[in-house]
Formats: structure tokens, sequence, C-alpha cells
């Protein structure tokens, strides 16, 4: 296989052509940052992606990184996800917010039953999916054949470009003994309204919107188990039995986006420090460079930063390779997971805070870009996954021995 080629659908994927595939996604992600940062004022005023900005992510096959190379994706390794997030969110965060999202979704898909994987690949291997992963904000009854479901799901970003989409909801039972069961549910753009309510701070180009369902049926091989995701085998591990789909789901589930805090925050430093090379104090004349606070400001900055991207890239590749040995992480290391995810991504978020503060007045003028950078940072921070307080205090209850409040790992 020539570097830089996507294998063909059904041909496995090899350690060396999987490095190959990866070297080219890594490569492809790169060469579109110039022209994605040249967009980034448009991409908010639009408040989702440009639509060449969509088909310049599809024609370098990066939605796809994760598809299963039987359907002709790249199947690449999880930690491929953090990278190219990392890559994109140096140009534009809300860029690399849509891409990791979406991406992310074939990577699940791939764990269905095969009927729900043919009912999407097979009609379109390009499709996208949105999802709102909110559990509460659905409510999904048993019938025969099926589920009954409706709800108003918040923050299902890129829903306007996506045919799909995976919503979760609760499953009540008539009978209070049974208690309620977690699932994903995969409903056809058809069966959903989206509602146009995104006008936010930061994150402005994702198009986050809304989506409502009024009683919708989706038959039971286009739902699964929060349960089937917890790590191990799948409903669709027999036709995808790379160990990247026997991932536990919702333990790694803040590093899906944690790449996009991460470049976001490692574009801010870049900008922060070509500026203080050159820029005088407004008071006296100094160089900005000379300044011992500017100088210790970048150096803390780049320490979290760096830390940051240690923390994420380090455990995406030891739960990858706890998945080859076929191990199920234990409920320690899953919440050690959500810690460090969150932890990672605060990291990035106090370097940007740090770098902001000391850009003094200069950096709340709208024409530059910290001002977005900061603004889009503390928009990633407040998604639940990166919520230290959450994820701190159900890791140290598991540390003590009580068992764990989060009811989807």
């Amino acid at each position: 296989m020539a570097p830089g080629q996507v294998p063909s659908i059904g041909q496995p994927i090899g350690q060396e052509a999987s490095e190959r595939a990866y070297g080219a996604m890594i490569a492809r992600a790169r060469a579109l940052v110039p022209r994605l940062r040249e967009r980034a004022v448009r991409t908010e005023e639009l408040r989702h992606l440009p639509s060449e900005t969509e088909k310049d992510l599809h024609d370098a096959g990066l939605f796809r990184m994760l598809q299963p190379a039987r359907i002709g994706g790249a199947e690449l390794d999880y930690v491929a996800l953090v990278d190219c997030a990392e890559l994109l969110g140096t140009a534009d965060a809300s860029v690399a917010w849509n891409f990791a999202n979406l991406a992310s979704h074939h990577w699940m898909l791939a764990m269905f039953e095969q009927k729900a994987q043919d009912m999407v690949w097979g009609r379109d291997p390009d499709a996208l999916i949105a999802s709102s992963f909110i559990f509460p904000a659905g409510r999904a009854t048993k019938i025969e054949g099926g589920y009954r479901l409706h709800g108003s799901w918040p923050f299902s970003s890129g829903v306007a470009s996506c045919e799909w989409n995976m919503l979760a909801s609760v499953v009540y039972s008539d009978d209070e003994a049974d208690g309620v069961e977690y699932r994903i549910f995969l409903l056809p753009r058809g069966d959903y309204t989206v509602l146009d309510t995104w006008n936010v701070a930061g994150l402005r180009g994702t198009g986050s919107c809304d989506v409502e369902v009024r009683d919708a049926f989706v038959p039971d091989h286009m739902t699964i188990a929060v349960g089937d995701l917890a790590g191990g085998p799948t409903p669709g591990s027999n036709v995808n039995p790379n160990p990247s789909y026997a991932l536990p789901v919702f333990s790694l589930f803040p590093y899906v986006l944690s790449g996009v805090a991460l470049g976001n925050a490692q574009a801010c430093l870049d900008d922060y420090a070509e500026v203080a090379r050159h820029r005088l104090s407004t008071y006296n004349r100094a160089k900005l460079s000379d300044f011992q606070s500017t100088q210790i400001k970048i150096a803390e900055a780049s320490a979290k930063i760096d830390a940051a991207r240690l923390i994420m890239r380090s455990t995406c590749i030891n739960a990858m390779d706890e998945a080859r040995r076929g191990h199920v992480p234990n409920m320690a290391s899953k919440t050690r997971y959500r810690r460090d995810g969150a932890f990672s991504v605060n990291l990035c978020t106090e370097a940007v805070s740090m770098l902001f503060s000391a850009s003094g007045a200069r950096g709340l003028f709208t024409t530059g870009v910290l001002q977005r950078q900061f603004r889009d940072a503390h928009a990633i921070n407040s998604h639940l996954a990166f919520n230290f307080d959450a994820a701190g205090t159900n890791y140290g209850r598991v540390a003590l021995g009580l068992p764990s409040e989060n009811l989807t790992l």
C-alpha cells in the first residue's frame, strides 16, 4: 500500500500500514491549518462550519480516521483523535471540535450491531453522525421490536451537516423493580427536528443546536446499551475485531475532545510568544521579551500544555495496549481516565487564561485571535467531561472503596 493511501474495504491493517496511515493523516491535518485559520472569523459568523471546511475534512479522510478498514476507513488507534484534534485546534477550536465529535461517532457505530452499521455505511460510508449524550434529556420505553423515544437534547454539535444522530436516553419500565437502563439510539434525520438555539460566546462555529424527538420508533438493532460499551466485546465485535472497538467508550470520553483544548492552548502560546518577541511596552517602550514576567508566563504556560499533552496521549496509548491484551480496565482505572481527562483540559484552560491576562488590554480587541482562544478555552472547559469536581469526586469515591456514581462507566 502506498504511503498515505487509505486501506481498501476488507483490507486488514498491520502495524507498518497503520503507522503509514497515521503519518499521512497527520500530514493532511497539518496541511489544512493555514486555510482553516483564515476562515476562523467567518466560521464564527456563520455559527457552523463553512461548506468548504467540511469538504476539506472529507477530502482529507479525517472524518473516517477511526472508521473500520472493512468500510474503507483508516482504522487508526484512538490516540490519533487527540493528535489530529490538536493540530486542527491550532487553527480553529470550532473546526477541531466538530471534527473530533463526528469522527468519534464512526468509532462508536462500529460497536453497534452489523445491521445498524449497514444501514448507515451501506448507504453512504461518508455519512456524518451527530450526537447528544445527555441521558436525562430523553425518555424511552420498550415495545415489541424496539423502543419509543421522545425528548429534547441540547448541544448536538455539527448537527446541520449530519444525516444521523446518536441520542442518549433513559429507558423506563412500568415495573419500578426493574429500575432504569441507559441506552443510545441511532436515528435518521427524518426522525428528529433541529432547533436553531446556538447563540453562544465560545465554540461559536460548532452549530451545537438542540434536537427534538417526538415519539419516534427505534428498532432494536439501532440501539445499544451503555453496558455494552464498558470495554471488551461489543455487538459489533464479530465484524470489527480491532481492539480499538473494545475500548471503554464513556471512560475515555474526555479524550474525544481533549485534543481540541490542547491545540487551542498551543496556538495561544505560540501567538503570544510571537507577539512578545517584537512588541514594545505601551508605557516605556521596553521590549516585552526582556521582561522576566513575560519569560516566566511562557515557561509556566508551556509546562502546563506539555504536561496536558503527555497525560492525554499516554492515557490513550495505555488504554489501547490494555485492549490489545484483552484486558477490560477496572473501575479504578476508568475513574482515573476520567480524572486525568478533566485535569489535563483544566491545565490547558489555565494556560490560556494566564496568557490572556498577561496580554493586557490588547487581548480584548476582537480583531485579534487571543480573545477567541480565551472564549473557546472556557467553552471547552464547560463540558461536563472536563468538570474536575465531578471527575475528581468519583475518582476519590472509588479510591476510598465506595461505588462509582457515574452510571455510564
